[in-house]
């Protein structure tokens, strides 16, 4: 299935049963046209915005800048609607997991990691995901459908309901980051991850800037330059090997996309320059891609593009076939990619210990039997046959 075929599928609308329409995840251009047709003006339509996405209204009642009869027509045709949260985690470095359900029964998780200088919030844009990167739970589960822009906001406003930001303070947010790096590819769900994030980048509701939006590919080569264009968010490509013999073995999406499409990609990535780098994502997998020669040959590979490498130390989950890279193994392909002038962080390992780091997302953590990696396999050779096409 082609990227744009499945920018298009499987998003279900966002209607309840008693035909009420979800107003999150309209453009104000669509919510104006909504208020027409039920005979309001549009000028309100500013105003159930502010209510909506900077107050964090999910009852017509409170919006008391409208009059009463107002409200009432608006509760009859709409509603404002959050998932369900079904679990609530928390680590015990303060991570936040949750397993959210949406109007048709299917489930999500979003994390939430705290930091002192910032809160970040992982959001995931399908339900499952497309790919089968074989270090990746989520990989092992069915793509069932995209999340709506509707769902892909929920994630973010229902985290401000959990941290109490509603409005928002102009500092020290708890949530003042968001990575596109949960469940799912999301270039290949871009119109419904195109919508949500610039609602949620609008300087009259949410506003959290492009500056603190990370959007992460697997390497969806042709929508990579409509995403520059169009968000001009940050970009973190997960990249994980240096050669297309490897990449085709632990991110099969490279066989469609290979590694020479897509770094030309990254270098004409709207907007790189060396203060605003391309963040390339690098799982650590013992005795894989971890080796010294592998460290040159990703300085080699990267040359002439403002990057950073995120070091990722390999967070296991059950039945999952690779083990995590020594401390010293780590240190060493740091030492000599930070040689050769880029950036290598150690990702520190955040929520492990309730499967919500990198990773570790699913939307049921499961112990996997004997039956149960016969069916992931099957899964992922399904997969690896559907990419082949």
């Amino acid at each position: 299935m082609s990227a744009s075929n499945h920018a298009n599928a499987f998003a279900l609308p966002d209607v309840d049963a008693d035909g009420r329409k979800n107003l999150v995840g309209l453009s104000r251009e669509e919510l104006e046209g909504e208020l027409l047709s039920l005979g309001l003006e549009k000028f309100r339509a500013k105003q159930i915005w502010h209510w909506i996405y900077n107050r964090g209204a999910t009852d017509f009642g409170v919006m008391t800048t409208l009059a009463k009869p107002v409200r009432e027509r608006l509760a009859e045709a709409y509603m404002v609607a959050r998932p369900t949260v079904v679990r609530d985690l928390k680590s015990t470095d303060g991570t936040r997991k949750w397993l959210l359900r949406m109007a048709d029964g299917q489930d999500v998780e979003a994390v939430h990691i705290p930091e002192e200088d910032r809160g970040t919030l992982c959001v995931s844009s399908q339900v499952g995901c497309t790919l089968t990167c074989r270090f990746c739970h989520t990989g092992t589960q069915r793509l069932v459908r995209n999340l709506s822009a509707a769902e892909i906001l929920a994630q973010v406003m229902l985290t401000r309901d959990m941290l109490g930001e509603w409005p928002a303070p102009p500092d020290g947010r708890m949530l003042s980051n968001i990575v596109m790096m949960g469940m799912g590819e999301p270039l290949f769900n871009y119109e419904n991850v195109a919508k949500a994030l610039k609602i949620v980048m609008d300087g009259d509701g949410i506003a959290i800037s492009k500056r603190r939006i990370t959007l992460s590919t697997s390497g969806v080569v042709p929508m990579m330059k409509r995403c520059g264009e169009e968000l001009n968010v940050n970009l973190a490509v997960s990249l994980h090997a240096v050669t297309d013999e490897l990449r085709d073995i632990i991110m099969p999406i490279n066989r469609k996309y290979p590694l020479a499409e897509l770094l030309d990609a990254c270098r004409n990535y709207p907007g790189v320059t060396n203060a605003r780098r391309i963040t390339f994502e690098y799982v650590m997998l013992k005795g894989i891609n971890d080796s010294p020669a592998d460290a040159r040959a990703l300085v080699r590979l990267l040359d002439g593009i403002p990057a950073k490498i995120n070091l990722i130390p390999f967070n296991p989950w059950p039945g999952s076939p690779y083990e995590r890279s020594t401390d010293r193994a780590i240190q060493v392909f740091g030492d000599l990619v930070n040689a050769a002038g880029y950036a290598s962080p150690v990702r520190t390992t955040r929520g492990d210990d309730i499967m919500a780091a990198c990773g570790q997302l699913k939307s049921a953590s499961l112990r996997l039997t004997a039956a149960d990696r016969a069916a992931m396999e099957k899964v992922l050779a399904e997969k690896d046959a559907e990419l082949a096409v």
